[in-house]
């Protein structure tokens, strides 16, 4: 598979990992909306669910693959025919079909939940690739536990499955295991000791148990991976997956340390498509959530609001038009100084001299006292009195 090495593919599977969380399943027009929504966004991938796991996400992946255009739809298999036959045929439609199967890698996995050998387990990772290439072109392989796998061993698999036709493989840090440098040096052994690498994309699944899932992806990419599989709000199972908005604003805000590197995504739909699936999903967003928490770009300190309100970038390095906010917001609480209150004061038409801020500054410091959080109406009732 030709692909381009300044690209970065982002993979979404907000609808097939993002949706493994209890109590966040959607219905089949639900998803077909936020994949609409995705391929706006400008996801390369959109992982469509695992069809053989139930009638429901089989009818996903059928109606998903109808409804996008431009996008390669992806189903989730095992390695075995069954799954990856059903998979096929859930992906008739699809105008860029890929079939993404794949099976256990470290000795953890091989022995406790296959009760296998490695040899055994590397025969069912080739005949499962290609099962799925006698389907389709575009065929995923994951090496399920990769974190936790036996580098030698790893490399040893990466290589056959690219030779029995792979266009893309997965190194998921299944149980969101590794430090940044450990997965890294993982992502960077393969480059240099598998042979036929150059045939296949690179990609890091990564789980964020340890809170590290959007670092060890970012590790990833600058050890010679070119595709991220991540999910908005960086939903998923367990503690989730890398987020998608994470990534891509780590791309942007640090071009320099990225060469050419670049993604299709347009940031500025991130705060809406967020609340999209938080809402359709029934998973607030945690307020101090990078990008698209409610708090991300709200200053409440004093002295980050004087800095802030001075010049900006003394306390925001991305801007919030840039992730689909209209702006910044300056909080009014009882730490809040007067160059906040006044830029408020100003913004509802009140204009003050020095005196009468500081007068009025000591009513609203009694006043946040009492009330914690305020708005306008309180700004104009402390007008008023």
């Amino acid at each position: 598979m030709l692909h381009d090495p300044n690209h970065l593919y982002i993979f979404d599977t907000t609808l097939r990992d993002g949706e493994q969380v209890p109590g966040c399943q959607l219905t089949t027009s639900e998803k077909i909306d936020i994949a609409q929504d995705l391929e706006r966004l400008g996801v390369d991938v959109i992982e469509a669910g695992f069809p053989v796991s139930s009638p429901g996400d089989f009818q996903s992946v059928v109606e998903l693959s109808k409804a996008v255009n431009d996008v390669i739809i992806c189903a989730l298999t095992r390695a075995n025919q069954n799954d990856i036959d059903v998979a096929a045929e859930a992906l008739k439609y699809a105008k860029r079909p890929r079939i993404h199967t794949g099976i256990g890698a470290s000795d953890m996995h091989i022995k406790y939940k296959f009760n296998s050998t490695r040899e055994e387990i590397l025969e069912r990772a080739v005949a499962a690739v290609k099962h799925a290439k006698s389907y389709v072109e575009d065929v995923e392989f994951y090496a399920e536990d990769a974190g936790r796998a036996d580098l030698a061993y790893l490399a040893q698999m990466v290589e056959a499955v690219i030779a029995a036709g792979a266009t893309v493989v997965n190194i998921p840090d299944t149980n969101g295991y590794c430090l940044p440098d450990q997965y890294g040096a993982k992502i960077k052994y393969l480059t240099e000791h598998v042979r036929n690498i150059d045939q296949a994309i690179i990609s890091a699944h990564c789980h964020n148990d340890l809170g590290l899932a959007t670092a060890n992806s970012i590790a990833a990419i600058q050890n010679g991976a070119r595709q991220v599989e991540c999910t908005i709000n960086g939903i998923g199972e367990r503690a989730g997956n890398t987020s998608l908005e994470e990534v891509a604003m780590i791309l942007q805000v640090h071009k320099q340390s990225f060469g050419d590197l670049s993604s299709n995504i347009n940031s500025k739909m991130f705060t809406y498509i967020s609340q999209k699936v938080s809402s359709m999903m029934r998973m607030p967003v945690q307020p101090n959530k990078a990008i698209v928490g409610k708090n991300a770009f709200a200053h409440s300190s004093g002295i980050h609001q004087d800095g802030f309100l001075k010049h900006r970038e003394n306390y925001e390095i991305i801007r919030p038009e840039d992730v689909g906010l209209d702006e910044a917001g300056i909080i009014l609480t009882a730490r809040s100084g007067r160059h906040a209150l006044k830029h408020h004061l100003e913004r509802l038409g009140y204009q003050l001299d020095k005196e009468q801020l500081a007068a009025t500054y000591e009513q609203f410091l009694v006043l946040a006292d009492a009330k914690k959080d305020l708005d306008d109406e309180d700004l104009k009732s402390l007008m008023q009195s």
